[in-house]
């Protein structure tokens, strides 16, 4: 059994998928039920409270753990998750974490991730660390302003990263779970190239079909945006690497290759596949 936690979001959706076509028993954990795999078995459980992932463990040979919102999370103690994932008999884990705990160590978010890293890497368990960049799928930010005005308004539109795909992530998490060859690694995700949000908001129209606009927002009118969904402590780390990457975050990693054989997927595909949130 591998248990997959954020298992109907962007990355866990297509993991569990990826999962279940390879024959694997899979049990799903998200806060609320979805949509899953034909045998996918789903329990409801909060990260926060790492006591009530046990059920889910029990028996399990491998972890997916994603925290996401969850790292936030009031008083919570992630560590104590390995603890259970060693309790309930998991060999193996591998850690969704993220490539500001090497570019950016000192944001307390960062920080956290870090000591959950650490945790894992002494705690006597198989491990795998991925550590992406920023994700294509952010674009959805702009799905609502497209589809009522034509229109992409996000900072520093001539500046970008190497995004990307989660279908990749969770395609190296599938091969990370299934492959011994993996652990002990820490891998870095990128896309295939660095992309500018009004590189972004053409590839966008040209999956529409139809033109789109870029209006650029000043960093204050993005952040009272974002701070909407999110914590400002991360909507401020979110627009200091979009505004000024270091060239840490502007390095394209071949690790996708390294593991899965094939280039990432470009932010084209991505716009393509999900032109319907556009529409």
């Amino acid at each position: 059994m591998i248990v997959v936690t954020g298992a109907t979001g962007n990355i866990g959706r297509p993991l569990t998928q990826a999962l279940a076509e390879a024959g694997e028993p899979v049990t799903a954990v998200s806060r609320h039920a979805a949509a899953l795999p034909h045998g996918v078995r789903h329990m409801a459980a909060d990260l926060a409270d790492p006591a009530g992932l046990r059920p889910a463990l029990e028996g399990a040979k491998a972890l997916f753990l994603l925290l996401s919102g969850d790292l936030h999370a009031t008083g919570a103690s992630h560590t104590d998750i390995i603890g259970e994932a060693a309790a309930g008999g998991v060999r193996r884990v591998v850690l969704l974490s993220t490539l500001g705990v090497a570019t950016r160590p000192f944001g307390p978010t960062r920080i956290a991730m870090r000591a959950l890293e650490d945790t894992l890497r002494g705690s006597g368990l198989e491990w795998v660390i991925l550590r992406p960049g920023g994700f294509a799928s952010n674009a959805l930010w702009w799905a609502e302003s497209v589809r009522a005005r034509q229109l992409v308004a996000a900072p520093f539109g001539d500046i970008g990263v190497p995004i990307i795909d989660p279908a990749d992530i969770a395609a190296v998490a599938a091969a990370c779970l299934l492959d011994d060859r993996h652990t002990g690694n820490v891998y870095e995700l990128t896309g295939p190239q660095v992309i500018t949000p009004r590189r972004q908001a053409q590839d966008i129209a040209a999956a529409l079909g139809s033109p789109v606009g870029f209006h650029e927002l000043t960093r204050d009118e993005a952040k009272a945006a974002m701070t909407q969904s999110m914590p400002a402590e991360l909507a401020d780390d979110t627009l200091d690497i979009l505004g000024s990457p270091s060239p840490a975050e502007l390095r394209v990693s071949p690790d996708v290759r390294r593991v899965l054989g094939r280039d990432p997927r470009p932010f084209a595909d991505w716009a393509a596949r999900n032109v319907a949130a556009f529409r």
